[in-house]
């Protein structure tokens, strides 16, 4: 196959056991593949150096801030950009029809969604509104960003038509569940800062979304800000779960999607309630917008400004 006139941007820490089977998928498509890594400590660099693809370290601050420095830093030398994650990998039936529909592209198209798959455990996660999941990963370049965000960001494109590929790009960590469960904890956290950012109006600047969403992205963002956010603590992930493994027929995904749906559908967001509720303790006796971002930096270790 041709390689189609593409830029892969992988972002790693510790990816060893993932990067080599992305970086071959991504090679099958891209012309270049570009690696910013958040100075692993496994054999992550030395892999991708091996594998040819340019590699750059820089500080972690967040994922938007990782790819958005790579998009403003390194010389990217083809019309379009692709976001791949370390633990993904492309299908060859989306490689090739990236390649064919970015040969006959119009001018006033300047990105396409295609679908992810997710696997847990080794099994494709396939109901409980699962799949398919649009995301927006192929943007052409100069007209793309991924929004300022601790949590939930997505790549949105400035101006122009944004069209739909029917592929997938395959998400499927070969971790143990033991680092599954860390690294949600992780995100509790943040996503905790988000729902208090939303209420408290907090984080200014960086952190701040300037660009409106399109499509699934955007109507998922407003169910989720408008709606579910307004249902009281800890009914609402029970509701969540309800609808996922039930009504969304979570529960044709046999015994390894009941896993997933309950850990991921009502254990991490009744965390991330819990959290909140402690966030909002955390914070109760102070009035002004500083000294309570300054208490949410001290208790959650994470920097807001």
């Amino acid at each position: 196959m041709v390689k189609a006139d593409v830029t892969a941007i992988i972002l790693t820490f510790n990816e060893d056991k993932h990067i080599e089977r992305c970086i071959e998928s991504a090679s099958t498509l891209c012309q270049d593949i570009i690696v910013v890594d958040s100075f692993s400590t496994d054999s992550t660099e030395s892999i991708c150096k091996n594998l040819g693809v340019r590699f750059y370290q820089n500080a972690w601050v967040n994922h938007a801030h990782q790819f958005n420095w790579a998009l403003d830093n390194l010389k990217i030398n083809t019309g379009w950009v692709i976001r791949i994650d370390a633990d993904e990998y492309m299908e060859p039936a989306l490689c090739d029809e990236i390649a064919t529909k970015l040969s006959t592209t119009p001018k006033n198209v300047n990105g396409y969604y295609f679908n992810r798959k997710y696997y847990f455990m080794g099994q494709w996660i396939r109901y409980g509104s699962m799949y398919p999941v649009k995301t927006l990963r192929l943007w052409r370049c100069g007209y793309g960003r991924v929004e300022q965000r601790l949590m939930d960001e997505h790549v949105v494109v400035s101006t122009g038509e944004v069209g739909e590929l029917q592929g997938n790009i395959v998400d499927d960590n070969l971790n143990s569940v033991t680092w599954w469960v860390e690294k949600h904890n992780k995100y509790a956290t943040l996503e905790m800062l988000e729902v208090l950012n939303q209420k408290y109006s907090l984080f200014g600047g960086p952190l701040e979304s300037k660009i409106h969403l399109s499509g699934q992205a955007k109507v998922k963002r407003f169910i989720k800000n408008k709606l579910y956010t307004q249902l009281p603590l800890f009914l609402r992930p029970s509701l969540y779960f309800i609808y996922r493994y039930f009504i969304r027929l979570g529960f044709l995904d046999g015994k390894k999607g009941i896993a997933f749906h309950f850990m991921q559908g009502f254990w991490y967001r009744m965390l991330v309630d819990l959290k909140v509720m402690e966030g909002e303790i955390w914070i109760q006796s102070l009035n002004d917008k500083e000294s309570i971002c300054k208490k949410l930096e001290e208790k959650s270790g994470v920097a807001l400004r």
